[in-house]
């Protein structure tokens, strides 16, 4: 196959807001960069938000004290986080934030200047903001406004499907054009991904259809991912895909089962004896929206197992409903709900009406939202289930990003920085925050490319693969039949509710698929080969999860987080059914990493203690003479 290439310092795969960052940053300090994409319209950070998404960042307003350790520790304090990435976040967040602001992205401050914040769920400190329900959106629009200027290629509908590799690491990259089907070659030893979390894997999704994940790429290319059992699991409408966090559920919808014969019930009552005990934790999905097993045995994660219940093991489906008080109430008597909920509803002078008058007048964007997707929730119902949100793990980092692949980086939700918990909006700054150590690396000691001659056979040799592929594809299902089979197969056996039987079943089913997919996967035109490389990525990366969700349940025997491991001998809220029976997990887990990779075929874990806080030498004039004198800081 003769392929022309284009060669760079560095080539950053994704248009979100971190890889436009990436871009930018690499740009700025002198390195020829440009980004491939699989669409520059696609990916979450640009189709994603919540009633009002959350930058988590330093406090920089009002008279609460705050500093850059504090900051870390909070961030540290998740789990089976690294502190030398949980310590760069915290000290880069104010940059990064300023970066976003002076490029116009509007989030609000006071007549004096000042940021002002609000308090997100694991956060101390009141540190968040939001510049409304499409924070992020805004962030890469704002991005790819700079990056344009600077007139940064991008080359669009490029799948990314192999990282080209050498003795000392990553060489280059092969994609395929997702209309044409022709293969193209980067040649360039500085590769940032920034591909957004795995969003392929599950059917049960909140993540936005066009947007499936490429992590399966960093697995191929033999890097190492870490915690990738912990993901953010919560309640989301089902079409269109978007969170019901925040306002969504501080007003007290109704939460509305309807059975295959179109019958209707309030099954809140089914569990609950007094109506505003539940109206009190439904008000709590507001800001404690995650699934936390935490908040199983007497908070308000509750409801998202009985959601699930109606869902999965009832077979019904699930709605919220705006235009009535729920129970049937005509009037709510607020001082009757727990003191946190009457408090913040008096405050917002919101105790009043049905759940879309308090809306309206509490967050009339987050019905516009929905307006703009098509559904008037002034007047319809708006499904929703439990879904998958966002990966905490990712590929494994050190402290300028870079994988255990030399000249291979990962920034933004595809990067494995989060751990367990982690305050919400984090992932926005951890995103702009990675994107910029990675620049900054790549810029001062990045790897030179290589020469032609050395190029081309390392290539040529990495083609033998995927010449002559679209002639073993004429078989069995389709790809995207098969796609689906897999995310259907994935939500319900490694989702937010897991049983290491049906993980196990899971696993096998994948690997099998694995083995067989060149011979019994059907692509009709060479436009659609792209699918096959989909479809390969989303098993990859599924049989990695999986194994690392067995060997969690192994190794630890116990729930931790935004999931719950079925356990026969656990605990049981009572009212609930024997699934959701479980036993938290030892809390010394927390203070240790699991790292997962593939090899011939093969996947092994390890556990490994996390990386502490560093604490170095602060004293201004010998930093200053580092700095100056040799930059060693890198």
């Amino acid at each position: 196959m003769s392929l022309q290439y284009k060669r760079y310092d560095a080539i950053v795969i994704g248009s979100g807001a971190a890889g436009y960052n990436a871009a930018i940053r690499i740009c700025m300090g002198g390195k020829s960069v440009a980004i491939v994409t699989e669409g520059i319209n696609t990916g979450t950070s640009r189709n994603t938000g919540s009633d009002k998404q959350t930058y988590y960042k330093l406090g920089l307003g009002g008279d609460a004290p705050d500093s850059v350790r504090k900051m870390a520790e909070n961030l540290f304090a998740g789990g089976s986080v690294d502190g030398d990435n949980a310590l760069c976040e915290a000290a880069l967040s104010a940059r990064c934030f300023y970066n976003l602001c002076e490029l116009g992205v509007p989030f609000p401050h006071n007549r004096y200047g000042e940021f002002v914040g609000y308090k997100t769920d694991h956060d101390p400190y009141a540190r968040a903001t939001s510049a409304g329900p499409l924070t992020s959106k805004f962030m890469t629009e704002a991005l790819q406004k700079r990056a344009e200027e600077l007139k940064i290629p991008v080359f669009d509908r490029q799948m990314a499907v192999e990282v080209l590799k050498n003795g000392d690491g990553a060489c280059g990259l092969l994609c395929i054009d997702t209309e044409s089907g022709e293969y193209s070659l980067f040649c360039s030893s500085n590769i940032v991904m920034a591909t957004g979390g795995p969003a392929g894997i599950y059917a049960d999704s909140v993540y936005p259809e066009c947007h499936t994940g490429s992590t399966g790429l960093a697995i191929m290319a033999g890097a190492s991912l870490q915690s990738m059992t912990e993901w953010q699991y919560g309640l989301a409408s089902v079409s269109p895909r978007w969170n019901v966090s925040g306002t969504y559920m501080q007003v007290l919808p109704r939460f509305v089962s309807v059975d295959s014969e179109g019958v209707e019930r309030e099954f809140l009552l089914d569990y609950f004896e007094d109506k505003y005990e539940a109206l009190s934790l439904v008000f709590l999905k507001g800001y404690q929206w995650p699934f936390d097993s935490k908040k199983v045995m007497s908070g308000s994660s509750v409801i998202d197992l009985l959601v699930y219940r109606e869902c999965v093991l009832l077979g019904r489906r699930v709605f919220l409903d705006f235009t009535k008080n729920p129970f049937g109430i005509e009037e709510i008597e607020f001082e009757k709900l727990s003191p946190e909920a009457h408090e913040y509803l008096a405050k917002a002078n919101a105790c009043m009406g049905t759940p879309i008058d308090r809306l309206d007048l509490m967050n009339r964007p987050a019905i516009e939202l929905y307006a703009g997707k098509g559904v008037d929730i002034t007047k319809e119902y708006l499904e929703i289930a439990l879904c998958a949100q966002h990966s905490n793990g990712g590929v494994a980092v050190d402290l300028w990003w870079q994988s255990d692949v030399k000249g291979l980086f990962a920034a933004g939700e595809c990067a494995g920085t989060h751990g367990v918990t982690r305050p919400g909006g984090s992932a926005l700054n951890a995103g702009q925050v990675g994107s910029l150590r990675a620049s900054q690396y790549i810029c001062e000691r990045g790897n030179v490319p290589l020469g032609d001659e050395d190029f081309l056979a390392i290539a040529e040799k990495a083609m033998e693969y995927h010449k002559g592929l679209t002639a073993c594809l004429n078989n069995g299902k389709t790809a995207d039949e098969k796609i689906k089979e897999a995310q259907r197969r994935m939500s319900d056996a490694g989702a937010a509710i897991r049983s290491s039987e049906k993980m196990s079943e899971a696993l096998s089913v994948t690997l099998s698929e694995l083995k067989s997919l060149r011979s019994s996967t059907l692509v009709g035109e060479k436009s659609e080969l792209y699918k096959f490389y989909k479809l390969r990525d989303i098993l990859i990366t599924q049989a990695v999860v999986l194994y690392a969700m067995i060997d969690f349940s192994t190794a630890v025997g116990g729930t931790r987080g935004s999931a719950l491991y079925t356990d026969e001998n656990g605990d049981l809220r009572q009212g609930l059914d024997s699934v959701f029976r479980f036993k938290g997990a030892d809390g010394e887990v927390n203070r240790k990493v699991q790292s997962v990779s593939m090899s011939c075929g093969k996947i092994n874990a390890i556990w490994r203690c996390v990386r502490e806080i560093p604490s170095e030498d602060s004293f201004f004039e010998n930093v200053w003479r580092t700095y100056r004198e040799s930059r060693s800081v890198y």
